[in-house]
């Protein structure tokens, strides 16, 4: 058995349907559902269509069991998870509901994805700035972040991994910044969506502030579906909004306005809950969490690096240029390269007609393999760039 083809890996693969037909390289876009996620869509739909809302109150505890899941997964209390669509609404819980002051500003880096800077530019008509800080070669710098805070500075906003480098940043790195940030006054806000569900993250030991991620990419959930965690310390500190029957402490009590906040993230929530949604998420996290991630350790992620650190040197091979880090403790996922003398655009839509999924973002093509992948979907890419070199 080869290094890459491990029980992991092969356990894994039997349960992504996708890896019948194609070579999937795309999962820091869209990921493709595993079939635990299909076979709990499929009955949701079953018992949906067949019983309508007589299965609601079987579905919210199964919520509040998926919300206990994703907890464990981060290694944080019930309490401080909500369920939010995507990425973009979790971090506009902290941009909208934190009480900005006109001179404050948030410090952030300019290779984020739009998700993670326009929600604080929106913030610019309230007198918040948004200092966003040079990233050399797509390695952000801890150091420079720091430089850029002073007095007014009231939150950091930083991906754990870039979107378009894969660079992660370590948890000592995280420990470190969130450490300085709190001695000078500073929150921190981290988009985790490229990388929970790989990477092993533990919150309670960071102390970060707040978190968000949606579930369609690493951990292979359908789109719509995702969380939000805040320390419980901030639940008064950031404004509930978007408020609906399901914020307050009794949310059925429906003829009794009482406007009691619930002392859970699941005030945030609102209202109605994309219950076939999480059915999908929570049954995505638990096969990945069954085969071995965790917020200490992951063998999902141990799978990914070595098939990350092994595509790189066979993309190499085939004179791939490689844009990143190349010290395991910063990969991820992701790999972004070049092909000098090769139309980028047009190698990527070959790769699609021959059944290879990947991306192109910012003059260069991606992969973001998972840990089911495989040599032969190795070699089907190598075949593609070598038939157009």
């Amino acid at each position: 058995m080869s290094k890459i083809e491990t029980p992991v890996n092969q356990k894994m693969r039997a349960l992504m349907p996708v890896a019948k037909q194609l070579a999937y390289f795309d999962h820091a876009a869209v990921s493709p559902i595993p079939q635990p996620a299909y076979e709990a869509i499929s009955t949701w739909l079953s018992q949906a269509s067949s019983q309508g809302d007589l299965c609601w109150p079987q579905w919210a505890k199964q919520v509040e069991v998926i919300r206990r899941r994703a907890a464990r997964l981060i290694n944080a209390h019930h309490d401080e998870i909500a369920f939010v669509p995507n990425t973009s609404s979790g971090i506009g819980l902290v941009a909208e509901g934190l009480p900005w002051k006109q001179g404050d500003n948030v410090v952030t880096f300019e290779n984020e994805f739009p998700a993670n800077q326009y929600p604080w530019m929106n913030l610019k008509s309230r007198g918040v700035e948004t200092r966003v800080i040079t990233v050399e070669n797509g390695t952000p710098s801890i150091e420079r972040l720091l430089d850029a805070c002073d007095h007014s500075t009231r939150l950091i906003s930083i991906s754990w991994v870039s979107f378009s480098s894969g660079y992660r940043f370590s948890q000592s790195q995280l420990q470190w910044l969130i450490q300085e940030a709190h001695q000078r006054g500073i929150l921190v806000m981290l988009d985790a969506i490229q990388g929970l569900g790989v990477f092993p993250i533990n919150v309670a030991e960071l102390e970060v502030d707040f978190l968000a991620a949606d579930g369609h990419k690493w951990m292979l959930g359908p789109e719509g579906a995702g969380l939000f965690y805040l320390r419980k310390e901030h639940l008064d500190l950031l404004r509930p909004l978007m408020v609906g029957w399901n914020s307050v402490a009794s949310p059925f009590d429906f003829s009794n306005i009482d406007w009691n906040p619930r002392q859970q993230a699941a005030r945030y929530e609102g209202g109605t809950q994309n219950m076939v949604g999480l059915m999908g998420f929570g049954a995505s996290l638990e096969m990945l969490m069954d085969l071995g991630t965790n917020y200490n350790t992951s063998s999902i992620g141990t799978q990914v690096l070595h098939y990350t650190q092994h595509a790189q040197q066979l993309l190499q091979s085939v004179s791939a240029e490689i844009f990143g880090p190349d010290d395991p403790e910063h990969q991820s996922g992701i790999t972004c390269f070049t092909i000098p003398g090769v139309a980028l655009a047009g190698l990527r839509q070959k790769c699609l007609d021959s059944g290879i999924v990947l991306s192109h973002r910012d003059g260069r093509l991606r992969i973001s393999p998972h840990a089911y992948n495989n040599q032969d979907d190795l070699d089907r890419l190598l075949n593609v760039i070598r038939s157009v070199k």
